[in-house]
C-alpha cells in the first residue's frame, strides 16, 4: 500500500547536513549528520521502509565536532566524508575527514535494534583530507561515476583533488587551483558533472558560478552575477550534459545552459526567502526539488527544458486515425512547467533536500531544528510521467 502522507523523523540535535547513501540502490537509506556544540555530535542512518511507511535509524558517533557537510562514497557502501568544526586555540577550523562506517551497518537493512538509543557505534577514521595550508572546507564531493577513490575538496579559495589510497586511508593530492582576484575568496558550494568522462565540476562563490576542468584545474566557464545575492547550492542535469541548475539568496533558483552563460534559460521565483538547495531527479529530470529558509520545500516539473519536452513519444501502431491527429498536435507542443507540490511540514530552514538513491518517487528534506520528512512525488503526476 503506497500512501503520499510524510513521515516525519525528529533528532534531538539540530542539523544541516544530509546525503543519500549513493552506492545503496535497493533499499532507501538517508545520512543525517548533527550539529551539537555541548554533546558528541552522531551520524544518524536513516532506513526507511516504504512497505510499512516506517523508519528505523542507527546511530553514530562523530566525535570530532560539528558536521557542516556530508557525502557518500558512490562505489562503497560503508565510506563516507564529512566536513565538521574543530577548536583549536581558540581558533576554529573547518575540517574534512573520510569515515568507514561499522560492516553490519553497511548497507540498508530492515532490521532496527532492539534498543537502538544505547547501541551507539562509532565511525572509524580512514583518513583526514589535510587542509591546514588551504584553509576551511566547504564540501567534499565525490567522482560520480567512479571507483570511490577520487574527490574533490574546497576550502577557502582552493579546489583540491584527492586519490584515495587502495584501502582509503591515506589521500593523496593530485592536483589544485587558487580562486584569484580581489576580496575575500570563498566557495560556498560545489558540484562533480557526471558528464565529459567525470572531468568538469561546477562551484560557486559569491554570487559567481564557475565550471573547471578537473584534468588541467583551469577554468572553461565562469557565470558573473549568476544571482543578486551569494549561490547556496548546484546541480547537474543528470540527462542533459550542458544544462546546471543554481539557487541563491535572491529567492531564485535558474537552470544554465554552460555553453551560453549569458542568460539562464530558465528562472524560478517560488520561493519567498534565501534557497539553501536545489535537486534534479536522477531519473526523470524534469522534476526539480529545492529547500528554503522560508521553512518549505517546493516540487517543481520543469518539463520544458528537461530531456523530454514533449513527453513520451507514442508508437503509431498504437493509435486510431483520430487518436492519431490529436496525438501530433499533442506532440508539437512542450508540457507546462509547474510548481506540483509545496511541502510546509517544516517549522525552520529547511537546508537540505535529497532524492533516494534507490526509490526515484521518495526524497527526503531536513531542517535545522532536526525535523526530517520523507515525502513522495504526488502519485497522479507519477503516473502521468510513466503512463
Amino acid at each position: 500500500m503506497e500512501d503520499d502522507a510524510p513521515v516525519i523523523y525528529g533528532l534531538e540535535f539540530q542539523a544541516r547536513a544530509l546525503t543519500p547513501q549513493t552506492a545503496e540502490t535497493d533499499a532507501i537509506r538517508f545520512l543525517v549528520g548533527t550539529q551539537s556544540l555541548r554533546y558528541d555530535n552522531q551520524i544518524h542512518i536513516i532506513d526507511f521502509d516504504d512497505e510499512n511507511n516506517i523508519i528505523n535509524k542507527n546511530v553514530l558517533l562523530h566525535q570530532v565536532g560539528e558536521i557542516w557537510h556530508i557525502s557518500t562514497s558512490p562505489a562503497d557502501k560503508g565510506v563516507l566524508a564529512t566536513c565538521y568544526n574543530k577548536t583549536s586555540d581558540t581558533k576554529v577550523m573547518t575540517c574534512a575527514a573520510v569515515w568507514r562506517m561499522p560492516k553490519e551497518l553497511e548497507s540498508g537493512s530492515h532490521e532496527s535494534p532492539d534498543d537502538s538509543s544505547s547501541n551507539t557505534q562509532t565511525l572509524e577514521l580512514l583518513c583526514h583530507l589535510d587542509n591546514t595550508a588551504y584553509g576551511n572546507m566547504a564540501c567534499v564531493l565525490w567522482e560520480p561515476m567512479g571507483d570511490g577513490k577520487k574527490i574533490i575538496s574546497l576550502a577557502d579559495n582552493n579546489i583540491l583533488l584527492w586519490d584515495l589510497q587502495e584501502s582509503s586511508d591515506k589521500a593523496v593530492l593530485s592536483s589544485s587551483s587558487a580562486l584569484e582576484g580581489k576580496g575575500q575568496l570563498k566557495f560556498t558550494s560545489g558540484r562533480w558533472s557526471p558528464h565529459h568522462n567525470c572531468t568538469q565540476i561546477a562551484t560557486a562563490n559569491d554570487t559567481t558560478v564557475r565550471g573547471w576542468d578537473t584534468r588541467s584545474m583551469r577554468q572553461i566557464y565562469c557565470i558573473e552575477n549568476a544571482h543578486g545575492q551569494l549561490v547556496r547550492d548546484l546541480d547537474f542535469n543528470p540527462n542533459k550534459q550542458y544544462y546546471l541548475a543554481s539557487c541563491g539568496d535572491d529567492c531564485k533558483v535558474k537552470f544554465w545552459d554552460t555553453r551560453n552563460v549569458t542568460e539562464p534559460v530558465k528562472t524560478l521565483e517560488e520561493h519567498s526567502h534565501w534557497v539553501w538547495n536545489v535537486r534534479y531527479n536522477h531519473s526523470h529530470d524534469q522534476l526539480i526539488l529545492t529547500g528554503s529558509s522560508d521553512s518549505r520545500v517546493i516540487l517543481s516539473n520543469m518539463v520544458s527544458i528537461s530531456s523530454e519536452p514533449f513527453g513520451h513519444m507514442v508508437d503509431d501502431d498504437e493509435l486510431s486515425d483520430q487518436e492519431d491527429q490529436h496525438q501530433e498536435e499533442k506532440i508539437k507542443e512542450p508540457l507546462q512547467d509547474s510548481v506540483i507540490a509545496t511541502y510546509e511540514e517544516h517549522e525552520d530552514s529547511v537546508y537540505a533536500v535529497e532524492w533516494s538513491s534507490a526509490d526515484p518517487w521518495l526524497f527526503a528534506s531536513l531542517s535545522y531544528d532536526g525535523r526530517l520528512v520523507i515525502n513522495r512525488v504526488p502519485r497522479a503526476l507519477k503516473y502521468h510521467i510513466l503512463l
